[in-house]
């Protein structure tokens, strides 16, 4: 049976690896130049997970496991209101579409990673994932929720139409290596009034 719980700091390597996927290996295009000598993308996606505060952090992330072991997990928060765009010219290239389209959703509670490991996909932990990302939003008075995905992941996008987001805006991706193409999509959901 799937059990979810906030994510611990032992939990931070799986959880980079989970944000990996979910990004589609930009994560790790970055990390990677973030990388000190003798260091592995993954080492520093771990380290900054492992981080006390901050956005990404292990704090702000919950994880399903699975007979005792971690099967998916979501790191998500509150987006400032309002969204500032200043100094965007100082992030990298590749990160400035994201950047872009998070400034269209300003106040909401914004999924940034939401991943399942290969052998647990097409299981339902996704959509419990998002079902508790909706309560906590609630619970911040968050009016929306958000989400960026790749327009090169269908399946991705069908679960998330499933469940009730829709698109608000696009941008196209700047290519890194191993992902050229396509559009990043920013897709939003109002926020439901939950019963007491």
């Amino acid at each position: 049976m799937p059990r979810m719980r906030p994510a611990r700091r032992e939990d931070a390597d799986v959880l980079a690896r989970l944000t990996d996927m979910a990004g589609h290996g930009l994560p790790s295009h970055l990390w990677a130049e973030a990388a000190e000598a003798g260091e592995t993308p993954l080492e520093v996606g771990r380290r900054r997970v492992e981080r006390e505060d901050g956005n990404f952090s292990y704090r702000n992330a919950w994880v399903i496991d699975v007979k005792g072991a971690i099967a998916a997990g979501l790191i998500g928060y509150r987006q400032p209101e309002p969204y500032s765009l200043e100094g965007l010219e100082t992030f990298p290239p590749v990160i400035q579409p994201l950047v872009r389209l998070k400034a269209y959703a300003p106040g909401s509670w914004y999924v940034n990673v939401l991943a399942a490991l290969p052998e647990h996909r097409g299981k339902g932990l996704g959509s419990l994932l998002l079902a508790d990302a909706e309560r906590r939003a609630h619970e911040v008075g968050a009016r929306s929720l958000s989400l960026i995905v790749a327009s090169e992941n269908p399946d991705a996008m069908r679960l998330y139409e499933r469940v009730g987001y829709r698109t608000l805006a696009r941008r196209p991706v700047v290519g890194f290596p191993g992902f050229h193409g396509g559009d990043w999509v920013l897709m939003t959901k109002p926020v439901e009034v939950l019963a007491r």
